[in-house]
């Protein structure tokens, strides 16, 4: 049986059950899959942070070092984030530079840390002009199962909440934790038949009409938002995401990366 055939059976397996109020892991269209965090993963990095969010696995490691500053932005540090998709995580994933996938999905982590203000950039300037701390942000996929946008965006600031800034290693001072005031999260959601469902696994992506990546802040505010897909979602279903995006960005907040 050739592979468009078996996605054709699989699209129309999971629509059915969409029909019938289901998704194939028994979950509800709103239920993220179940989440494993752990921080200071990696002893030689200034932050990092492994996240399991269902079977899709992440590692997430924040460096910093001194450099030169944006010329738009001379009193600002500059995040840095990249993403490496290991050919050991999927069998769709090659090795060499990373992806034009990759880049987006790194650039809606980045967008969303960066638009919410969550890091304050200007306590990274050590010489106005000359010298600030660049954080790199580093995001490997060790396996995917599905929604990697979310798991990268939950890694990503469960790190940057454990980062300190190397003041002594630098000469510049005493270390000092980064300068974090807020904690933007992504929620992905899917379109399948009209239906929006929250956390799509691995074949509700490769099946969905469209899908849309909303990153919100703790005030409810949004930072951040990305859609992919030929589908279009009505103005309905659009509020109604963004309703579900904001409920369960602030759960995960409470549930995962208050207390760290």
């Amino acid at each position: 049986m050739s592979n468009e055939v078996m996605s054709i059976l699989k699209k129309d397996y999971i629509y059915n059950l969409m029909l019938k109020g289901k998704r194939e892991d028994g979950r509800t269209f709103d239920e993220i899959r179940d989440i494993d965090l752990r921080t200071n993963v990696i002893e030689k990095a200034e932050g990092s942070a492994w996240i399991k969010l269902g079977e899709t696995e992440i590692l997430v490691g924040v460096k910093l070092q001194v450099g030169t500053p944006f010329p738009d932005s001379p009193g600002e540090g500059v995040i840095i984030t990249s993403m490496e998709l290991n050919p050991i995580a999927s069998p769709e994933f090659e090795a060499g530079p990373p992806k034009e996938n990759a880049i987006e999905m790194a650039r809606v982590t980045d967008r969303g840390i960066r638009e919410s203000g969550a890091i304050d950039l200007s306590k990274l300037c050590i010489t106005e002009g000359e010298e600030v701390w660049i954080i790199f942000i580093d995001i490997h996929v060790l396996n995917n199962s599905g929604n990697i946008q979310d798991a990268s965006s939950l890694g990503a600031i469960a790190a940057l909440l454990t980062a300190t800034v190397p003041g002594k290693r630098e000469g510049r001072g005493e270390d000092i934790p980064l300068p974090i005031r807020d904690m933007p999260i992504s929620v992905t959601l899917v379109d399948i038949g009209g239906e929006v469902m929250v956390d799509p696994d691995l074949d509700e992506e490769n099946v969905c009409d469209c899908r849309i990546t909303i990153v919100s802040n703790q005030d409810g505010s949004i930072s951040g938002m990305q859609k992919s897909g030929d589908g279009a979602l009505t103005e309905e279903k659009l509020l109604q995401a963004v309703s579900m995006a904001c409920q369960k960005a602030s759960e995960l907040r409470e549930t995962h990366l208050l207390d760290i």
